[in-house]
């Protein structure tokens, strides 16, 4: 039994998030997003080696040598499974462990807006889903996927890097792919689905612009595409999308975005107040004739005061009204969401009158 297992059984024990297994450090949990150190010596450049070389193939092995880093699935039987990430770092090997639940979670159970439910009963379009790493973007697109498989007859096809959350089929047909271990990369993944007759795309990451064109034609032949990037709020993932697209074609994208584009769904995560769990805070992003104006004439950064100004009847909501509405509802501490609020100090002024009218 390699001797990593032990490290990750404690991890699901001690209901954390991940493990960080690196040489020259002490193992570290993530306990409710912070780093917890464990009761270990810090590991050696030949034990932190050995303990995770016990753990791949020898063909893993090889790749890691060669490649300097390795992305795998890994499962421990009646503990869990596992996104693992492994590299090569200044003192010798390293991994991050991510726990990946049973089960896709429930829509509802997210905390997120009511109007994201209406995305999962979309017939076709784009729906971009922003921001960092760590924040739970696989965690939603997981939900949305479990929502449209309960309620649609649809066939969905995913292209993930690894595959994390196994859906089984309710009334929609599944097909889940990985890349790396049954396609290349994730735009060959979609030149494949597009001969798969598919109602919903799924794509674990807009990477590069070969994806991108790739998720838009699918948009545009009536396929409801999801996908995720690295960004921090909904401006700045269609700005990302925008980047993407060699300059040439830009205009033509943005006159595509402007008609094909459905939502933005931007996160980041809290600790919820009383440190217990975390809580997405979302900006929601609608396309309508003002949102697709802004797309067409290049003004995509004023979508950021849009949102802040937008009604919360329409269903969208901005990141400072999100964490307005945490803290009077008492979910997040005034620090924790001064530490995301790009206005702080407005944030802070708000919080004492809430605290002036209840005294």
């Amino acid at each position: 039994m390699p001797r990593i297992d032990s490290f990750l059984r404690l991890v699901v024990e001690q209901r954390a998030s991940d493990l960080h297994f690196t040489a020259g450090s002490v193992p570290l949990i993530r306990h409710h997003g912070e780093l917890v150190p464990l009761p270990f010596r810090p590991l050696s450049e030949a034990e932190a080696r050995k303990f995770l070389a016990e753990m791949l193939t020898p063909e893993e092995r090889d790749k890691l040598e060669i490649e300097q880093e390795l992305d795998l699935l890994y499962s421990l039987p009646h503990v869990g499974r596992f996104r693992a990430n492994l590299f090569v770092q200044n003192n010798g090997w390293g991994a991050a462990f991510r726990i990946i639940p049973d089960r896709p979670p429930n829509l509802e159970d997210l905390g997120f807006p009511w109007s994201i439910g209406g995305l999962c009963a979309l017939q076709n379009g784009l729906v971009l889903i922003g921001g960092p790493t760590g924040s739970g973007k696989t965690t939603t697109l997981a939900a949305i996927v479990h929502e449209i498989n309960k309620t649609a007859k649809k066939h969905i096809v995913t292209i993930e890097d690894p595959i994390e959350f196994l859906h089984e089929p309710i009334q929609s047909a599944i097909t889940q792919r990985q890349v790396g271990a049954h396609i290349d990369s994730f735009a060959e993944g979609l030149r494949s689905a597009l001969r798969e007759s598919p109602d919903v795309l799924v794509v674990g990451e807009v990477r590069d612009a070969d994806t991108l064109a790739l998720a838009v034609q699918a948009a545009e032949t009536g396929v409801l595409v999801f996908g995720t990037l690295h960004t921090s709020s909904a401006a700045k993932t269609l700005s990302r999308v925008l980047d993407m697209a060699p300059e040439e074609s830009r205009e033509q994208l943005r006159s595509s975005l402007s008609v094909l584009l459905k939502g933005v769904i931007a996160q980041h995560l809290l600790r919820r107040s009383g440190g217990e769990g975390r809580i997405a805070a979302v900006e929601v992003l609608f396309n309508n004739p003002a949102v697709a104006s802004m797309i067409r004439d290049n003004k995509v950064p004023q979508i950021d005061s849009y949102l802040q100004s937008i009604s919360l009847d329409s269903g969208m909501q901005g990141l400072e009204g999100c964490l307005s509405r945490y803290i009077r509802d008492g979910l997040v501490d005034l620090d924790e969401a001064c530490r995301l609020s790009t206005a702080p100090d407005a944030l802070k002024k708000e919080a004492q009158s809430l605290q002036q009218e209840s005294a």
